[in-house]
């Protein structure tokens, strides 16, 4: 019976489990990466095909989680593909320094460390503590071998670029970087436009854990020249609409299959394509098409005869408060049940310490009268312990129930 090896993947001591992990693939085995001391819902060992691979569980950010098979030829496809799509940006690969701000269990994670191994290039992990102090980081990064004479690659999530535009240092480290690539959530245009005035070579993309990561990017002078979406498939990758505008996927290294406590199920259709949960936008230039997310299929709502995606309304409403300077550390939007509306939206606040939403509430409630009606929070609610995911998502299913005990 082929072996299955749980590793919970402590930040702490990152390059010890990346150690064993790397062990136990040469040796043929299954490894399931899991959080740190969680020892919960491992896959049974009878369910494994031969390996090697990983079960990596998805970032998905509602419904229950499943976990998805990557065997390590599919990865290996996937390093090869964000190689190439790298080597036509101009640069060698061998001669890349890849810096790894993401834990280990997520798949956001796990390919910087296995792209570096597939391109001999140099990696780096960086310590969530580091990401946190803008200081530290310019300083640990700069005494790093081959920092500012090899192509520094790294990818975020919109919090951590945020939090790094924030601060001088930060910016500092973010301009020593040739290549940031920016993911699992939307990318506000209000920080997209701090980046570019800042000349940062950001590189919007878009993947998930049953892709194998990337299978989109817009390229940096692209982004820079001020276009938008999460540009073009990479060499390995198709992608199409279904009827309802959900994104398909089809490409090589689709996962084998994903588990959500039972039997394996198959993600492809007989066509091959794999269905996202997201909506998203086709368009074609210079032959090549560019992809845009519109919104969660699961997500969204109607709300007075109009379609509503809540993830969409969240970033206007994070970027009015923010302009609008008021004291905001995050926001959240879910739905409930509305007997003329259908549906209204609720806004879960979390304010910076100190602060008290009754206070602010009508400030919250004047920004949102710049929205369509259909797209107004009907409630806003002080939510203190407001927290997104390592991958820079709420965990929806989690905060509805919150919501659903207040």
């Amino acid at each position: 019976m082929t072996e299955l090896v749980s590793l919970s993947c402590d930040p702490a001591e990152v390059e010890q489990r990346a150690l064993q992990l790397g062990k136990a693939l040469d040796r043929g085995a299954w490894v399931q990466l899991q959080p740190l001391a969680e020892t919960r819902g491992l896959l049974p060992r009878n369910l494994l095909p031969d390996g090697p691979g990983v079960v990596v569980a998805s970032g998905g950010t509602s419904g229950g989680q499943q976990h998805c098979l990557q065997p390590c030829s599919h990865l290996d496809l996937s390093a090869f593909a964000t190689g190439h799509w790298l080597q036509e940006q101009g640069y060698d690969l061998q001669q890349c320094l890849v810096l790894n701000p993401l834990p280990l269990h997520h798949v956001s994670g796990l390919m910087p460390w296995w792209r570096s191994r597939c391109w001999g290039a140099t990696h780096a992990w960086l310590m969530p503590a580091l990401m946190r102090d803008p200081d530290s980081l310019d300083e640990s990064c700069g005494s790093l071998p081959g920092w500012g004479e090899q192509h520094a690659l790294i990818s975020l999530v919109p919090t951590q670029l945020q939090r790094l535009l924030a601060h001088e240092a930060g910016v500092r480290f973010l301009r020593g970087c040739a290549v940031i690539w920016v993911g699992g959530a939307a990318l506000s245009q209000a920080t997209a436009e701090a980046a570019r005035a800042e000349g940062l070579r950001i590189a919007p993309c878009y993947g998930a854990t049953e892709t194998a990561a990337m299978v989109t990017a817009l390229a940096p002078d692209d982004f820079l020249a001020g276009a938008t979406g999460c540009g073009s498939p990479l060499v390995d990758v198709e992608l199409h609409l279904a009827a309802d505008g959900g994104l398909q996927v089809r490409t090589a290294r689709l996962a084998l299959a994903c588990w959500r406590g039972e039997g394996l199920e198959e993600l492809r259709d007989q066509q091959g394509w794999w269905k996202s949960g997201d909506v998203a936008r086709l368009t074609k230039e210079d032959s090549r098409f560019q992809l845009s997310i519109v919104g969660r299929l699961d997500g969204a709502i109607n709300s007075g005869g109009e379609t509503v995606f809540p993830d969409q309304v969240q970033l206007k409403l994070i970027e009015l408060a923010r302009a609008a300077d008021l004291p905001l550390v995050d926001l959240m939007l879910l739905d409930e049940p509305d007997p003329i509306w259908g549906a209204r939206l609720v806004a879960l606040v979390r304010l910076c310490d100190g602060e008290d939403l009754s206070e602010l509430e009508p400030v919250f409630v004047k920004l949102a009268q710049r929205l369509p009606s259909c797209q107004r929070p009907r409630r806003w609610i002080a939510c203190p312990k407001l927290e997104r995911t390592d991958a820079g998502k709420f965990q929806r299913s989690e905060w509805i129930k919150w919501l659903n005990s207040c």
